[in-house]
């Protein structure tokens, strides 16, 4: 890859945030492109379904996964219109995710972002499909003819596997099955960790990693793990600091209802260790998670891909303050 750059990389979310304000705008004109052509179908006019579908999509959100696959190729050289492309696909998942997610035979709420979630506004039935169809377009984005000639057909499959294996039993979707098998249930500390590695770090990991698979040049295996390690150290930072805030924070602030977990007896970071002692692992994942990325010694044309995945981790952590 070049002369490797072996400079200490130190996360700043300040920066992160100057770089998602100007490219949270480009996720989000992409996100509706791909909606677009949609809307003449017949299912559109007779149906609220594309509607439920671009509510459960653009409503805001801090686009974490889409901005981590966009920083993760920036390590490898990945041109910007690929990543956007796995960005697309990543967002549609994490948002059938949450429509389904907020369904009353799951979590059963009523707010997402601030607003009413899809099935209070569309019903519980065009909700389950808006997530359906979501899912499904998400494997249709990273499909597409263009992206073949782009990347290759073999390069085409792994991004598909790698959001499937994300997504579905040992993925999200298994996560999800553990954390509802266990409402009201005591958690040993290994379960919760195995739920929350594929409810929530296992999309987060795939964002880090199919970002990386779409450049000019590829990480070696012993950067390739150190990735895949800072990746799934930000998936858990991520889901102790929600966890954290969940209990911590008024439902203003957080744009949905809190302390829903308490009131359902889930098992939580919180529940397990107290709010300093889920601080504390916070802390420990986030210094773990830059200890891993200051082992990716990259070409100089490329670090602003390693700092950009610091400024992510940073702030991710500093949401706690």
């Amino acid at each position: 890859m070049g002369q490797a750059v072996v400079t200490r990389i130190e996360g700043h979310s300040e920066r992160f945030l100057q770089w998602a304000a100007s490219t949270r705008p480009q996720v989000e004109q992409a996100l509706a492109a791909q909606l677009e052509p949609y809307a003449a179908h017949a299912v559109a006019l007779h149906s609220p379904l594309l509607a439920a579908m671009r509510h459960g999509v653009m409503n805001g959100g801090k686009r974490v996964r889409a901005l981590a696959a966009l920083a993760s190729a920036q390590l490898v050289g990945g041109t910007h219109m690929v990543a956007m492309q796995i960005a697309v696909a990543l967002e549609y998942i994490h948002a059938y995710s949450l429509i389904h997610d907020d369904l009353p035979c799951m979590d059963d709420d009523d707010l997402r972002r601030g607003q009413p979630t899809v099935h209070i506004v569309y019903g519980e039935a065009q909700a389950l499909l808006a997530g359906d169809a979501l899912q499904t377009l998400a494997f249709d984005v990273l499909t597409q003819a263009w992206l073949t000639e782009a990347i290759s057909a073999s390069k085409q499959v792994e991004l598909v596997r790698a959001l499937a294996q994300a997504s579905g039993v040992v993925g999200m979707a298994g996560g999800q099955a553990i954390d509802c098998h266990h409402v009201g249930q005591a958690m040993a500390a290994e379960t919760m960790q195995t739920m929350h590695h594929l409810k929530t770090g296992a999309l987060l990991r795939a964002s880090v990693m199919m970002g990386a698979m779409c450049g000019k040049t590829t990480l070696s295996a012993d950067q390739a793990e150190h990735l895949s390690r800072f990746a799934e150290d930000l998936g858990l930072l991520f889901q102790v600091v929600d966890d954290i805030l969940d209990a911590s924070q008024d439902t203003a602030t957080l744009g949905k209802t809190a302390g829903k977990d308490a009131d359902a007896n889930k098992p939580t970071y919180v529940q397990a260790m107290g709010i300093e002692g889920a601080r504390a692992h916070a802390q420990q994942l986030y210094t773990d998670a830059l200890q891993h990325l200051n082992q990716i010694h990259t070409a100089p044309e490329y670090t602003r891909g390693v700092q950009c995945l610091a400024d992510l981790t940073a702030y991710c952590h500093e949401r706690l303050f």
